[in-house]
């Protein structure tokens, strides 16, 4: 599993991961349990690997490119 997430998409993908996570704490009661899809973004960013940019062969990822 090689990396193919890039420093900036990384940090927006990890900072709107949380912004959808703290749905679940301050959010509306019937919009509250759509914050887990917060885990997508924030997984994929932690681990630096998407796999819907494999599926399409994209990388933002320099490294990646070598």
């Amino acid at each position: 599993m090689k990396a193919n997430v890039g420093g900036l998409d990384r940090v927006l993908r990890i900072v709107v991961g949380l912004a959808l996570l703290s749905m679940l704490l301050w959010g509306d009661e019937g919009w509250k349990w759509y914050g887990l899809i917060g885990l997508l973004p924030l997984a994929t960013g932690l681990v630096r690997w998407c796999p819907a940019y494999t599926l399409f062969g994209i990388r933002t990822c320099p490294l990646a490119r070598r």
